[in-house]
Formats: C-alpha cells, sequence, structure tokens
C-alpha cells in the first residue's frame, strides 16, 4: 500500500475509533482498547497479526514495550516520518488501552518462509543474542526487551540495520550494548539471524 493510501486508510480508522470510543463501543468482548487499534491495524494487520515483511506484529507484544515504542515514536525519539503521526494518534486516544489490546491478543507468527540454510548460520549467530533476548528469542518484558520469535524477517533485518547506523533511538544509552554489537555483525549474517528468529515459534 502507498504511503498516502495508507496515511488515508489509517486517518479514517482514526476518526471512526474516536467516534466509537466516544460512544462506549468497544468491539469484539468488549475490550477497552479494540475501537482505539483501527488506526493500526490498517498496516499491522487484524488484531495485530501482520503478514507484511517489512510490518511488525503487535499481537502479544507486552505492553510496557509497545507503550515505550509509541512514546518514542511520538517525541522523535524514534525516527520514523511514517509512525510518528500514528504514534501521537494512539497516544491521545490512550496508549495503555491500545498496548493491552494487543497484547491480550493471540500472536500468529509471520508465514513468511526462509531459507533453511539461512536459518541454520542464523542459529549460529544468535548465540551472542541470547543473553538478552532468549535461548527461544521470547526476550524480557521485565527489562524492555522485546521478544524476535516469528517476527517478520525484513523487519528484523531492517532493524538491526538500524541500531547499526544508530538511526533507531540515537544517542539512546539503554541501547548502546546492542548498537556495538550489531557493528561487529556483517550485513550478510544479518539476514541469517533474521531468518532463525523469524523461523522461531
Amino acid at each position: 500500500m502507498s504511503t498516502p493510501k495508507r496515511s488515508l486508510v489509517a486517518a479514517a480508522g482514526w476518526v471512526l475509533s474516536v467516534v466509537l470510543a466516544g460512544a462506549g463501543w468497544a468491539g469484539p468482548l468488549d475490550h477497552p482498547g479494540y475501537a482505539k487499534t483501527l488506526t493500526c491495524t490498517a498496516c499491522h494487520g487484524a488484531a495485530g497479526n501482520s503478514r507484511s515483511d517489512s510490518m511488525p506484529i503487535l499481537a502479544g507484544m507486552a505492553p510496557a514495550y509497545f507503550k515505550k515504542q509509541i512514546e518514542a515514536y511520538a517525541g522523535g525519539k524514534r525516527p520514523s516520518p511514517e509512525m510518528e503521526p500514528y504514534a501521537k494518534m494512539v497516544a491521545q486516544l490512550g496508549v495503555d488501552d491500545v498496548a493491552r489490546y494487543f497484547a491480550d491478543q493471540t500472536r500468529e507468527p509471520t508465514s513468511i518462509t526462509v531459507a533453511a540454510d539461512a536459518v541454520q548460520r542464523g542459529r549460529a549467530a544468535a548465540a551472542q543474542c541470547v543473553i538478552c533476548h532468549g535461548p527461544e528469542g521470547k526476550g524480557d518484558p521485565a527489562r524492555l526487551i522485546p521478544s524476535l520469535a516469528g517476527q517478520p524477517p525484513g523487519f528484523l533485518r531492517e532493524q538491526m540495520l538500524l541500531f547499526k547506523q544508530d538511526k533507531r533511538n540515537p544517542g539512546d544509552a539503554a541501547l548502546s550494548a546492542m548498537k556495538a554489537l550489531m557493528r561487529t555483525i556483517s550485513d550478510d549474517a544479518y539476514g541469517d539471524l533474521a531468518a532463525y528468529y523469524s523461523s522461531l515459534r
């Protein structure tokens, strides 16, 4: 979907979510965050299960991590011309409700296939990632470390490159270890790591 169309759909979703939220209608299962997620689902998929290689899966994401990323986008700390306006909409509508809605959804791992040999190489390279992201790539919610398992490989690879180039949360000391690690890994290995973590369930 082109950026103008994506913007139009998201804007329409935002208007509808304001109307529904104002009317007290919360959607399926009467979840308080449902109506407010229409800003997000145009790109991230129904219930937050993205089927795009470039869009992360939000379903099952830890609420505190989701909230931190929305605040970073909205405040310009995680630069993204596309995400910033939508993050501001979510912040205005109520980020806690949206975060809880996505956390309560069942995550469906990406259906994008990856090469078996890339997965094998990525498994070996991931030995230096398990300290933070865990042996199954599930992360650590208490430390605001995200789950990588089952995320789209294209999205994962892009984030690694952004860390390497200090374009994701530039100047954030809390991410200095991640950025330093990414600078020790070759660009080719990013694809292997992305394939491996994408294959985890």
